[in-house]
């Protein structure tokens, strides 16, 4: 008898495990996925070696014809990396027999930039706490430029390294913000081919030059402006908190022993700090240069009295559940790594200054990364994922120095980063690919995770690029999967409500959003453009349907975003460039060539996130260098609708001599090659 129960027990639990799982449609990116990347699904509850076939979309017929795809799924996933349909503008789905099909998604050139690229900046445009960059920060809810981010959310830093990755693509978008006077307000689907114009608004004649600025750029100078006209801030932060009895028992700023600040403005230094390293490389078409020294100025006459030459410790004082006590790092305050991106940005901005000081700064960049290889523990929740919003600021200021500047960092760099690549794949070796705390939880126990998750795929891009790990760059696009849906509740972390379609604020070819909206909350994020509202928390987890995507629960904060969960995004989209971009030089046949003479003609190729119009062949830019003679931009035009390459023909001069270099991008981003001149 005893052995029949074990025998019995056996059978049970061995069928619990192959049938009595959870059972799901295959769970998608509903938007798709990028051409020539990694792209994978999760059915779960679907048996290891259950094919899956990908098929056209549903016609107006509600038929499908025979799969063009057919794999099979181990661990309740399916890989389909090596399916390319090149210039397909029909929707796939997915279908596995017994479970159904998936929502129908594209495959598609850069398809995750042209969805994401435009609502990842017009996020930063909505959030603004008002219309002019001289608004107090008594009168914003947390007192910096963005509602609720106080001056924690580095808008010029991020803004300026989304540009810098992809600058043709955002010099196309001009026209949705529009200066009147020293106001700077947002149009809702401008016409970017119309003539440009003041409208006959009397204020906004003088403001030409500022209304072709590419709307980014103009969105960077604004939080600029404001953190140079707040960077002596000591007051209070405003907004939703004034009617708080208790908000200065909720976070306050400063170290252990002396007078806390209810605003933290010596993060602005870290804006300004940014735009001057920027003006070097693309802001001085742009920026007055009398305003760029007084950016500058303001840096050097303050940086040691302000902390900024180290990682900061110690900043915020919380009496919020979720972190209460002085945190080491944090998301607000001074996240670790912050202190080494500021530093890097002055390093850069000296570099360029015939009376800078670069050693000085490139010393403090050198001592906060040796801070980091030294004392960033994975182990330790503080330095990782209880970080929240923040923590993708560690790994990718860590990376981006190693990747300008490798030779000047300090030893070990490179092995932590290939540390820290080893802890994600050990931690994402799971069917979502979610990169879980420990063996035992798999989100934060009491809050959501937007950020986190959010902000993972540029962690991977970032650390992949640095150390060339193509396998941790495949793992990137699962985070970017699990934003657009592929996750235990099968929802976009953006809410699809009508008032954000009808603005425009909505990712194209997502069917289902996050069920949560916070029309106002904190941050009075309802009305902004390409929010991210909420996530699904530890009891999604492994796939619990029924509490995917639970509102806020006893115990559990799960839902509204925030505008540093929106940072996180933008990093993600910004640093997905930076696998996928290329420059070539070949001869006027297209061919393959190792040098170029004098006064020959060659063709530029360009590889880039360009593609917006899937019905036209469009336009971008490179920048030539001819020997010794200062760049020229180049227009290239993509070879066909919807290739996504970009060329252009090019004749030297007859005098030519050195070296011929094509380049795209800027700074970390840069993709560059050259041929000697013979």
């Amino acid at each position: 008898m005893k052995t029949f129960l074990i025998l019995l027990a056996s059978v049970i639990a061995s069928s619990s495990l192959t049938f009595a799982q959870p059972k799901s449609k295959p769970f998608v990116n509903q938007a798709g996925y990028n051409l020539n990347e990694a792209k994978r699904f999760v059915c779960w509850g679907a048996p290891d070696g259950t094919t899956f076939s990908i098929i056209y979309a549903k016609d107006s017929l509600n038929k499908v014809g025979k799969p063009v795809y057919q794999g099979t799924i181990k661990n309740f996933s399916g890989d389909f990396s090596n399916f390319n349909p090149k210039g397909e503008t029909k929707e796939f789905c997915i279908e596995v027999k017994a479970f159904g099909r998936s929502v129908p998604f594209w495959i598609a050139d850069h398809l995750m930039e042209k969805v994401s690229s435009k609502l990842a900046y017009e996020f930063f445009i909505d959030v603004r706490g008002g219309n002019s960059p001289n608004v107090l920060p008594s009168n914003i809810t947390g007192g910096g430029p963005s509602r609720d981010g106080g001056a924690q959310t580095l808008e010029p830093l991020f803004e300026g390294l989304l540009y810098a990755s992809n600058p043709a693509l955002f010099d196309r978008w001009k026209k949705g913000l529009r200066y009147y006077g020293d106001i700077m307000y947002p149009v809702y689907f401008p016409d970017e081919n119309a003539p440009d114009t003041d409208l006959n608004e009397f204020f906004e004649r003088n403001f030409a030059e500022k209304r072709a600025m590419p709307d980014l750029v103009k969105l960077l100078l604004w939080h600029t402006q404001f953190a140079y006209k707040h960077y002596k801030w000591n007051g209070k932060a405003g907004g939703a908190y004034e009617s708080w009895q208790d908000y200065k028992s909720v976070r306050m700023y400063g170290y252990e022993g002396q007078q806390l600040q209810e605003f933290d403005y010596q993060n602005l230094l870290d804006y300004l700090a940014a735009s001057c390293a920027f003006y070097h490389y693309f802001l001085k078409d742009y920026m007055i240069p009398a305003e760029y020294q007084k950016y500058r100025k303001v840096c050097l006459d303050n940086w040691e009295a302000y902390d900024r030459q180290k990682e900061v410790r110690y900043w915020v004082k919380s009496f919020k559940w979720i972190d209460d006590g002085y945190r080491e790092f944090n998301e607000q305050g001074s996240a670790f790594g912050q202190g080494l991106f500021r530093n890097m940005m002055m390093y850069l901005c000296e570099l360029n200054e015939t009376d800078g000081q670069p050693d000085k700064f490139l010393k403090y960049a050198q001592d906060c990364a040796a801070d980091i290889v030294k004392n960033w523990n994975f182990n330790n929740p503080w330095h990782t994922w209880s970080m929240r919003n923040a923590e993708h600021i560690t790994p990718q200021a860590l990376a981006l120095f190693y990747i300008i500047a490798p030779e000047k960092c300090p030893a070990g760099t490179r092995e932590k980063l290939e540390a820290y690549s080893n802890y994600l794949k050990k931690q994402m070796d799971n069917p979502w690919h979610y990169r879980k705390h420990n063996d035992t939880v798999w989100a934060h126990t009491k809050s959501k995770e937007i950020g986190t998750v959010a902000g993972m795929g540029g962690i991977a891009f970032a650390t992949a690029a640095a150390i060339k790990d193509p396998k941790l760059r495949e793992l990137g696009w699962s985070q970017v999967n699990n934003v657009f849906g592929l996750n235990p509740s099968g929802c976009h972390l953006s809410s699809k409500s009508t008032e954000r379609v009808a603005l425009g604020g909505y990712w194209e070819g997502v069917e289902k959003g996050w069920p949560f909206w916070y029309k106002w909350g904190t941050g009075e994020l309802g009305l902004c453009r390409g929010t991210l509202d909420g996530s699904p928390t530890n009891h999604a987890f492994p796939f619990n349907p029924d509490s995917a995507a639970l509102g806020d629960s006893p115990g559990v904060y799960g839902t509204e975003g925030w505008a540093i969960s929106n940072r996180a995004w933008m990093s993600t989209v910004t640093f997905s460039t930076l696998g996928s971009h290329a420059v070539d030089i070949r001869d006027s046949n297209n061919k393959p060539i190792t040098e170029v003479k004098a006064g020959a003609t060659v063709t530029f190729e360009l590889r880039a996130a360009l593609n917006q119009d899937w019905g036209k062949a469009e336009k971008g830019w490179i920048l030539v260098y001819e020997g010794d003679n200062p760049p020229k931009r180049i227009v290239v035009t993509e070879t066909g609708p919807n290739t996504g390459i970009f060329t252009a023909k090019y004749t030297l001069t007859t005098n030519a001599h050195g070296k011929i270099k094509a380049s795209y991008g800027y700074m970390f981003f840069e993709k560059c090659t050259s041929l000697p001149i013979i």
